[in-house]
């Protein structure tokens, strides 16, 4: 597999070629409910957790509805702090940023932060392309970069490999990219660990330009945060020269106190942990500890006109933590590959299409990647009603229009495939408009319901899915009818004489 998501097919081809995948199944559906029960007694630890939730969300909302406030006020403080901000309108100006920025240094390496931000934008590809290499220091992101993979899960980028294929990936790779694995090197986990810390501490040791993301941003004094269960993160954000983040706009949080709550709703969510291993936090610059010169780039990337929507803009308080993910029968069956998307599973079918648009095959599919059990909604640890918003986006999908894309105008085409269905929304507009041949339409089913068969007789493909759900079955009479008959053309009830009922035992 390319280090690049582009040009990968629908989600319904995808997902029809992984659930095939024997050994990816089961790999997902031991660590996704694995992962899935101990958030569950993470969570039931506190007995205030639905108001944490509330307050998360409450504060998410106040957040996007002042952004270009607290931006600002953001950028104010970070400068103030020795920092250098830059703006990113969208993925090619981030990359440029960043590249011209390495470049500055004289450096050809660089070492990263696990970042979702950075996968969105194609960082490393767009550094390898000007000739830097950047080096992945999360484990599982390492797993992936030596596999020449993509990340299956926001979490746990490599929840798609087991042991054995990981020892194989270190035995074949790592001597490719620095300090080789070492003689023998079994798939037990600590050894795998060690093999894998080895390996970075040289990178660590050698690299004078580090590249990271964040979890938050703090507007009132500029601080960023990293959270972290490895301590890998931390090497890269203290001992570089350069520290270069690549954050996106909704990231950041107006106060300390707002970051209080999402750092009680993170860790419990994401890792099942009461609080993560490694809280790292930089203001600006500081002589004689850490990076001597810090730029923050913050990535627009679609997240504006995402918020101009009054539905879909929930999906940008989204925190990252993956607990839609573990919970998602979809998810757990399809794989994270299928999404074609740095962002898989649920909140990726809502995300993406927002920052992408809906304008090809792939990202159109993507709404329609769910069967709307609502369990991402029930685990959201800032409330985000993705199932509103998958039907929400189901129908741009189908209606087509115009839209705002990364601050243009674009026409979407109603996706192919879509021409029944519309059909039937159709003629169900007309059924409503036309209330006296809907009448007659009812009464008439109601007379030949003994005729109605009890599956839908489906050719092909489609039978093996109405075979094995019944139709439901056609009452005696209308509602219309058996109001009038209950209650009269008043809405009175009706006694047995069809009097009115009022008065009678």
């Amino acid at each position: 597999m390319s280090g690049t998501y582009l040009g990968m097919p629908a989600f319904p081809e995808a997902a029809e070629a992984s659930t095939r995948d024997m050994r990816l199944r089961g790999n997902l559906r031991h660590a996704t409910h694995t992962i899935r029960a101990k958030r569950e007694r993470a969570v039931a630890e506190l007995d205030d957790w639905s108001a944490l939730r509330e307050a998360g969300a409450a504060v998410k909302n106040r957040t996007l509805r002042h952004l270009d406030h607290y931006l600002v006020q953001l950028e104010e403080a970070v400068t103030a702090a020795g920092g250098h901000v830059h703006w990113a309108a969208d993925a090619d100006e981030a990359n440029r940023i960043v590249t011209r920025l390495v470049r500055e240094t004289g450096e050809r390496e660089v070492v990263k932060v696990k970042s979702m931000a950075t996968q969105e934008t194609g960082l490393n590809e767009a550094l390898a392309g000007a000739g830097i290499t950047a080096y992945e220091t999360d484990l599982a992101e390492l797993i992936v970069q030596l596999g020449d993979d993509l990340p299956s899960h926001i979490l746990v980028p490599a929840i798609h490999r087991n042991r054995d294929q990981i020892r194989d990936i270190f035995r074949a790779r790592m001597a490719d990219w620095g300090l080789p694995a070492p003689a023998g090197l079994s798939d037990d986990p600590a050894e795998l660990a060690e093999a894998a810390r080895l390996h970075l501490r040289e990178k660590f040791l050698n690299a004078k330009v580090g590249v990271s993301g964040a979890n938050f941003m703090v507007a009132e004094s500029g601080t960023l945060v990293v959270v972290e269960s490895e301590g890998n993160g931390r090497m890269c954000l203290t001992l570089p020269e350069t520290l270069i983040s690549v954050v996106g706009i909704e990231k950041v949080v107006p106060t300390w106190r707002d970051l209080e709550v999402f750092l009680q709703l993170l860790p419990r969510s994401s890792t099942a942990e009461r609080m993560n291993p490694y809280t790292s936090t930089w203001t600006g610059t500081t002589d004689g500890d850490g990076p001597r010169t810090f730029h923050l780039v913050l990535l627009d990337n679609g997240r504006t006109d995402a918020l101009s929507d009054t539905v879909g803009r929930q999906a940008l308080r989204c925190i990252r933590c993956s607990a839609c993910l573990n919970v998602c029968p979809v998810y757990e069956r399809a794989g994270g590959h299928a999404y074609g998307s740095p962002y898989p599973g649920p909140i990726g079918a809502i995300l993406t299409p927002q920052l992408r648009g809906t304008g090809t095959e792939l990202d159109a599919s993507l709404p329609y990647a769910s069967s709307l059990c609502g369990a991402c909604y029930e685990v959201c640890p800032v409330a985000i009603d993705i199932p509103e918003v998958l039907v929400h986006l189901r129908q741009r999908v189908v209606e087509g229009g115009e839209v705002m894309v990364r601050g243009q105008k674009t026409t979407i085409r109603p996706a192919k495939g879509h021409a029944a269905e519309r059909a039937a929304m159709r003629a169900a507009r007309w059924a409503f408009e036309h209330p006296l041949a809907l009448g007659r339409g009812q009464r008439l089913a109601t007379r030949v319901r003994r005729f109605q068969p009890r599956r839908l007789p489906l050719p092909g493909p489609a039978r093996a899915w109405s075979q094995s759900r019944d139709l439901p079955s056609l009452p005696a009479e209308t509602f219309r009818d058996w109001w009038r008959r209950t209650r009269g053309a008043n809405g009175t009830p009706q006694g047995p004489d069809g009097r009115d009922g009022e008065g009678t035992e």
